[in-house]
């Protein structure tokens, strides 16, 4: 193989003058994460209650949560990060939408991106709470129903603390999902690990030292969730279901 390796590269000074090759990378890893676990908040947050909808008796309600589940599975990331970005922002009011485009660049692309990165993870999460949910015995609703507690009460105090619980290994999934779903970011400008990998091939003609270093980061990340979620998943077992002791 007559290619050129050169790991002394990332110690180089960048065109710029203000940092490293390495100083590049390690500021995409910066926004790697910062809007993955940005994403992952929202994602979250919809999902769990998008979740609790999808099993409510309201036909009305759980139809809702059902058409954002459609809506957003069904339809390509890439294709929902360019309508978050190009496309939304005329549909805003005026307004709002001249204050969208007058902000940094970065921040746009950094906003749209963690809300289509959240939204989309949502429906995903809101899938899991509604499996964990429904796999519950339907004595545990009854039972809270009989104590005297409303059915928003017995969702808050008994069926969703139990589904989460139950769904801490498909939730690090999709966990870990939206760390490499984020590199999609890259293609509206956003430069996170991705992008900055990208960019140092660019400006380097090391491509192998670049995509190593980059495969290197994402794995440490996972690695890293997974220990944290492994944890919790140990604390969060529960006896007599499959997994608890």
């Amino acid at each position: 193989m007559s290619y050129n390796w050169n790991w002394g590269i990332f110690v180089s000074t960048t065109p710029t003058g203000d940092t490293t090759y390495l100083g590049w990378m390690l500021s995409g890893l910066q926004t790697t994460i910062a809007l993955s676990l940005s994403a992952w908040i929202i994602a979250l947050a919809i999902g769990s209650i998008m979740g609790v909808l999808r099993t409510v008796p309201s036909r009305w309600l759980s139809g809702i949560a059902a058409v954002y589940v459609e809506a957003f599975r069904n339809i390509p990331l890439l294709v929902q990060l360019f309508i978050w970005y190009f496309v939304l922002p005329e549909l805003l009011p005026a307004a709002l939408g001249n204050s969208f485009k007058q902000m940094n660049p970065t921040a746009q692309q950094f906003l749209s991106s963690m809300v289509c990165l959240g939204f989309f993870t949502g429906a995903r999460v809101c899938e899991q709470v509604r499996a964990g949910i429904n796999s519950l015995p339907p004595g545990q609703k009854n039972a809270g129903l009989a104590l005297g507690f409303t059915l928003p009460q017995t969702y808050r105090h008994v069926l969703v603390p139990m589904a989460f619980r139950l769904i801490v290994p498909p939730l690090t999934s999709e966990f870990l999902n939206i760390f490499k779903n984020s590199a999609v970011c890259s293609t509206i400008g956003l430069l996170e690990l991705a992008a900055q990998g990208r960019q140092l091939v660019d400006y380097t003609a090391q491509p192998y030292e670049s995509f190593i270093a980059v495969t290197v980061m994402y794995v440490g990340i996972n690695v890293i969730v997974m220990t944290l979620m492994r944890k919790v998943e140990r604390r969060s077992r529960v006896p007599g279901y499959i997994g608890g002791k």
